[in-house]
């Protein structure tokens, strides 16, 4: 099926796009994006996540100019951000990557380029990626060098300001991780402003030998604006990826989370919390190919569900053949705190090896009546006992958080955004 874009209108806006290295990508990705379409609801994996939002928002900003006028300024929001956490950051303001970031991360020893200076080699491999790519001002190449460990963890901002204009934006960053290197990433998403709004981001990570990555992602956008991000990450011999991710914020979010397998002894770890409230939609999708072994994975995801809204969360294993000794488990557990709220969950395995250990499974459930009484006879009122209870729930993955200093933030973060759900409470 064609793709819903306006591809005509697409076509004038990519041809606006600055004259650069990144010019041929551009056109690749705008054709592929032609020839395959954008995904619908027929689309498996897209099922129970409808684009037609995010499609009318993008025909909307593409008629009305595609962003020709200067965006609003972020500063503010920047700072309220980036003072949460002690990272060197990096920024991705309104789609533009702001080079006086990229000059303080290169001060602190983190080896950072423009995309458009690094001579990028794209995949056109998934259609919002082709998207990504055709609609890309430039983006980030980070290389971490071999045998290094960096002293702070690396902040990755992307955020919006949509005060007054439709808007959509762009941002990829490409990461790699030499031979018997270390570092920390904290990926941070927000936007503010009452103007309709879809940010399209893709991060790729390439972890070489021995090579160690511990990501955490933070979700925080306005509750009225859409996104869709892609992460994608390919592990060599005995490397290790923690990933953590947590969705609070926006009206339409969908996550895919790849993960290829490459080498022996490597192992993989993501986890992920999402708390949606009324009329929010949080889909993720995780993938990850066990194409050697033996290797290791595990993964578990949480949701809190509040008010009419919905969630998605599809996990696949697939241990393809000759992958023996692969070790590799799925989990995911909701809690519904209105009779309102749905959750499809759809864990998936496929095995093509015969010794391999895998296992799956989800819950779903609401708060525990036995357990509210019982708070409630040692002096909490209903509120109290049920806020409780919830944060309880979500501490299991807080605790699974890849950067231990930033825990006790993460904690702080979600506490807030439980208390707003405790309405939801039936």
């Amino acid at each position: 099926m064609k793709s819903a874009l306006k591809i005509d209108a697409l076509r004038e806006a990519v041809a606006k796009m600055p004259n650069d290295r990144l010019s041929d990508a551009r056109l690749a990705a705008l054709q592929h994006l032609d020839d395959q379409g954008t995904p619908t609801t027929r689309h498996e994996d897209w099922k129970y996540t409808n684009l037609a939002s995010v499609i009318d928002i993008s025909n909307q900003w593409l008629a009305e100019g595609a962003g020709s006028d200067a965006p609003p300024s972020t500063s503010a929001a920047i700072d309220a951000v980036t003072s949460q956490f002690d990272a060197d950051w990096l920024i991705i303001a309104n789609g533009k990557v702001d080079l006086e970031s990229i000059a303080v991360a290169q001060d602190a020893g983190i080896g950072v380029a423009l995309l458009s200076e690094s001579g990028a080699a794209f995949e056109f491999d998934a259609p919002l990626a082709d998207l990504n790519i055709a609609l890309l001002h430039d983006g980030l190449r980070l290389r971490i060098e071999a045998e290094s460990a960096l002293r702070r963890p690396i902040g990755i901002l992307f955020i919006d300001n949509a005060t007054a204009a439709v808007g959509v934006t762009q941002a990829r960053v490409e990461i790699e991780l030499a031979e018997h290197s270390e570092a920390s990433f904290i990926e941070y998403h927000a936007s503010s402003g009452t103007a309709s709004h879809y940010a399209n981001t893709v991060v790729n990570l390439d972890l070489g030998n021995n090579a160690t990555a511990n990501y955490l992602r933070i979700q925080d956008r306005n509750h009225a604006h859409s996104q869709t991000s892609r992460l994608c990450a390919r592990l060599d011999r005995d490397s290790c990826f923690r990933h953590c991710a947590f969705d609070l914020g926006g009206k339409l979010t969908r996550n895919d989370l790849n993960i290829q397998v490459t080498g022996p002894g490597s192992s993989a770890s993501f986890h992920g919390l999402y708390l949606a409230s009324d009329g929010q939609h949080i889909d993720n999708h995780t993938r990850i190919d066990h194409r050697v072994g033996p290797a290791r994975s595990r993964q578990e995801y949480r949701g809190i569900l509040s008010g009419s809204s919905r969630c998605v969360w599809n996990g696949k294993v697939i241990v393809h053949a000759g992958a023996d000794g692969t070790d590799a488990e799925q989990a995911n557990h909701n809690l519904l705190l209105s009779e309102k709220a749905e959750i499809d969950a759809k864990p998936e395995l496929e095995i093509y090896a015969d010794d391999v250990k895998c296992a799956h499974g989800t819950t779903i459930g609401t708060l525990d009546e036995e357990a509210l009484f019982y708070l409630r006879t040692r002096g909490l009122d209903q509120r109290e006992a049920a806020a409780l209870l919830i944060r309880a729930f979500a501490q299991s993955i807080v605790n699974l958080a890849p950067i231990a200093a930033m825990q006790k933030t993460i904690s702080d973060i979600v506490a807030d955004r439980v208390a707003t759900l405790i309405d939801g409470v039936e």
